[in-house]
């Protein structure tokens, strides 16, 4: 990316900053397009208008739509399936509004997330009593994640389709995204394909690479934030 592009980028987020809303949320947008294109990672470090940044471990993404999305519950359960994204929005939809946590140090504070309980998926799956955890993977093709199975059946976990009170954009990881509320954001896998149940925590893309497994806020990775309450 030149120089002229990166000032431009830069001078665009602090004007994020003092502009009205409208102006904030096409500055997102921007910011989304651009660090799409940006192999070099630093448009990733800007905070948008929404106070959030974008993160991607895969060199691109591969857009899904309503008619080709698709997410799988698998493993160690009596009833595997598919849920297209009409399926899970025809099922009970939960709403939390909790700060979100970075591992960096940034916080975006009351952010509504709506969408299907994890439980209720594992639930109609019928987990089997062999399971101990459950591990996520993404349509980014690289991305993973885990939680014991405990953790997975906390209320404020949630299989997200909305963010924000709006449907969730490529950018923030959709159409659907994990959510877990207590948690840095890192265990909040975007770009959700694939629930499977498994016999034993399989660490993520970030836990290989020296993150906590288990990642509460203000309680793991050395850090002293306040909870996402």
């Amino acid at each position: 990316m030149g120089r002229r592009v990166f000032l431009g980028t830069l001078g665009l987020g602090a004007l994020g900053l003092v502009t009205a809303p409208v102006v904030q949320r096409g500055l997102e947008g921007f910011l989304g397009a651009v660090a799409g294109e940006d192999p070099t990672g630093l448009t990733g470090l800007l905070p948008n208008g929404g106070g959030f940044r974008y993160y991607s471990v895969a060199a691109s993404v591969p857009h899904r739509t309503a008619a080709d999305y698709r997410l799988t519950v698998d493993g160690l359960v009596d009833r595997p399936r598919g849920y297209g994204l009409a399926d899970l929005r025809a099922l009970r939809q939960t709403r939390l509004v909790r700060d979100v946590q970075c591992v960096t140090g940034w916080r975006v504070p009351g952010t509504p997330f709506e969408g299907v309980r994890l439980a209720d998926l594992l639930d109609a799956a019928g987990v089997r009593s062999s399971a101990k955890a459950v591990r996520f993977t993404c349509f980014d093709g690289t991305y993973s994640e885990s939680l014991t199975l405990e953790q997975a059946r906390r209320p404020d976990v949630l299989v997200a389709l909305r963010m924000q009170d709006k449907d969730i954009g490529h950018d923030h990881g959709g159409p659907v995204r994990l959510y877990v509320a207590p948690m840095y954001f890192y265990k909040s896998a975007k770009w959700l394909s694939g629930i499977t149940v498994t016999d034993r925590v399989r660490p993520g893309y970030w836990e290989n690479l020296g993150y906590d497994v288990d990642a509460w806020v203000g309680r793991s990775n050395g850090r002293s934030d306040d909870p996402t309450g």
